[in-house]
């Protein structure tokens, strides 16, 4: 493996925690917090998140590791083959669908409903306990869990590469 791969592949396991660290805090406890706001001070405190959110620094990571997931797994399955490179593969589909897709299909439109609504309006008041918090938190939930594992899987997959580099003949 190329020193320059190595080093991607370390990025891509940072990358992948960062994000993950980023949806955990909302899912152990900024949801929680908000929903204990009442109904006016958390909805228009999230319609504020979603429109900041889209800062670059999240924004490149969070989308940047969509295409790069699938490279690490097609690299993964067309050139390290199998063990490691099954791992990769799990690795990036992983993160490109229980990370990128579920935000995509789930949180992102349940964003979008949410932006819609006036925050004082009963309309918006039980969408918000009804509908967001506890399907928004949860979908959030899976896209924590597909990150960190995506993290793992290819932390592991490294692991056995390197270490199987370095094992005497």
């Amino acid at each position: 493996m190329s020193p320059l791969i190595f080093f991607a592949l370390q990025f891509a396991i940072i990358a992948y925690a960062l994000v993950s660290g980023v949806f955990l805090a909302f899912s152990d406890f900024i949801m929680r917090s908000l929903a204990h706001t009442g109904g006016i001070g958390g909805i228009d405190a999230m319609q504020v998140i979603n429109r900041e959110v889209f800062r670059w620094v999240f924004m490149t990571l969070f989308i940047g590791m969509a295409p790069v997931s699938l490279a690490i797994a097609a690299y993964g399955g067309f050139v390290v083959g199998s063990g490691p490179g099954t791992l990769f593969v799990f690795a990036g589909l992983v993160y490109f669908v229980g990370c990128f897709g579920v935000t995509v299909l789930f949180n992102v439109p349940m964003n979008e409903a949410l932006a819609r609504m006036d925050a004082s309006s009963a309309e918006a008041s039980g969408y918000w306990k009804r509908t967001y918090l506890p399907h928004w938190t949860f979908w959030n939930t899976i896209r924590t869990a597909a990150s960190a594992l995506s993290a793992a899987l290819l932390l592991f997959g490294l692991l056995s590469i390197t270490q199987n580099q370095t094992q005497p003949v």
